[in-house]
């Protein structure tokens, strides 16, 4: 037996062991909180309340926004459009913010302040007393400092995805977010499209039957922006060359967590993962990047398409994938599966037993009165303001309800943890030769308490 082989399988006996709640979090390199489910709810169970099924306070929020870059700034008109006040704005770039600043004057809005002095910057703006909502749309290792800050100011937060990026800055959001009794949502736009809205009400009217499997992905050619001297691409590439791993899981796994119920009677118990060789970005720099700039100094170690499978506590299976370094159509999958059928997207298609036509895929078309409301009464404006085809102006549509109305958000801290844990989960799996890696029950027991996705019980 080779060495490397005999570390994986010690690894493995090693995690079995944890999963006892019998081992310290050190044997997976985790953090405290990794440790077991059973050991971790004796600790917390009596010293922090859930914030399960907690709602807002009724508030039409003042809001400020950190980042408004490409992204920050589309989620500014969709705001915008929605007549929500932004009262406050952070950028390091004051081209940036100011460019902000003049869409909100033109919405008829009073002029936002700025905050434009560096990188913490924003700690004076999650400060201000007249603010009650911060979203967070910045590079990825801001998220965690940037929400925490927010909470910790009595700010209920939104944050762009993945949420966190380490198993450790999970509990940080999720131990912080009960601390202060603020919320802290991801903003998972993808949860509000149209397709993955209406699925997800048949599978709650059980057209599908008893669920089986789902899969979800993010296969998006970045090439292009990853090597731009702009925007994403001074950063977004820098990960490629620290992490080997599912970099960008919560797009595809998302929708499917909500069709199975993740965090409402079922949870992700353990994935496993794998990656390619990386051979896209080079190959890329090589057609596209002069010899004499500073990126041929760097070295990816990303493989280029990540695989991962996740396995519920109910027995259910996940398949997830990235690849944004090779060219591919734009695909998320989003594929759900039971004992009466299957649905499987790009292009959406879906198949019963027994439908007409035999063994061949059918169109979602006769299935149109599982339309959900928001796209009912909201579907014309999303489509005129835009944003991945409206999805985003649903997705702060509905948020804003939720505040306004003093609702429980369909997404909590909780779904923010889970659904960006694949991937520092995947990266230990991908180390450790592809071994399984359980996931920490974020909800400390809580989450066989609800029954359903917020969104899919919407009236």
């Amino acid at each position: 037996m080779t060495e490397k082989m005999q570390r994986i399988l010690d690894d493995v006996s090693r995690r079995d062991f944890l999963r006892l709640g019998t081992m310290s979090a050190v044997g997976l390199g985790l953090s405290h909180s990794a440790i077991g489910e059973n050991q971790a709810v004796a600790e917390t169970k009596d010293q922090k309340a859930s914030m399960v099924d907690v709602p807002y306070e009724r508030v039409n929020p003042k809001i400020g926004i950190i980042g408004v870059g490409g992204r920050g700034t589309s989620l500014l008109g969709n705001l915008l459009a929605a007549d929500a006040q932004v009262v406050a704005i952070c950028d390091v770039v004051q081209e940036k913010a100011e460019h902000a600043q003049s869409l909100i004057e033109k919405a008829g809005q009073k002029s936002p302040t700025l905050y434009t002095k560096g990188d913490h910057d924003f700690e004076s703006l999650v400060a201000r007393e007249d603010l009650n909502f911060v979203l967070i749309a910045t590079p990825w290792n801001w998220h965690v400092e940037m929400a925490v800050a927010s909470m910790k100011h009595g700010k209920h937060t939104a944050v762009e995805v993945p949420a966190a990026t380490t198993i450790e800055d999970c509990w940080k959001l999720v131990d912080t977010s009960e601390q202060t009794r603020r919320h802290c949502t991801m903003l998972e736009n993808c949860c509000y499209g149209y397709n993955e809205t209406l699925v997800l009400r048949m599978v709650h009217a059980g057209l599908f039957g008893d669920l089986l499997y789902g899969e979800g992905a993010y296969l998006h050619d970045l090439r292009e922006e990853l090597f731009s001297n702009k925007g994403e691409g001074l950063w977004r590439r820098t990960i490629s060359t620290e992490r080997d791993g599912n970099l960008y899981p919560t797009h595809g796994l998302g929708p499917v967590a909500n069709y199975m119920g993740i965090q409402r009677g079922d949870r992700f118990d353990y994935i496993v993962s794998m990656s390619t060789p990386q051979r896209g970005l080079e190959a890329y720099r090589k057609a596209h990047v002069p010899s004499s700039d500073p990126k041929w100094t760097e070295h990816y170690i990303a493989g280029d398409m990540n695989t991962s499978l996740i396995k519920t506590a109910k027995g259910l299976t996940i398949t997830v994938k990235h690849d944004v370094s090779n060219p591919h159509p734009y695909d998320r999958i989003n594929t759900i599966a039971g004992a009466k059928g299957v649905f499987a997207d790009y292009p959406p298609r879906i198949y019963f037993d027994g439908q007409e036509g035999g063994e061949k895929w059918g169109s979602i078309d006769p299935y149109k009165q599982y339309e959900h409301p928001l796209w009912k009464e909201e579907g014309s404006i999303a489509q005129k303001v835009g944003g991945h085809g409206g999805m985003d102006y649903i997705m702060l549509y509905r948020l804003l309800q939720c505040m306004r109305e003093g609702l429980v958000p369909d997404m909590d801290v909780y779904d923010a943890a889970t659904w960006s844990a694949p991937g520092p989960l995947s990266r230990l799996s991908v180390g450790h030769g592809s071994a399984p890696e359980p996931f920490p029950d974020f909800t400390r027991g809580h989450w066989q308490q609800r029954s359903a996705s917020q969104i899919a019980t919407q009236s």
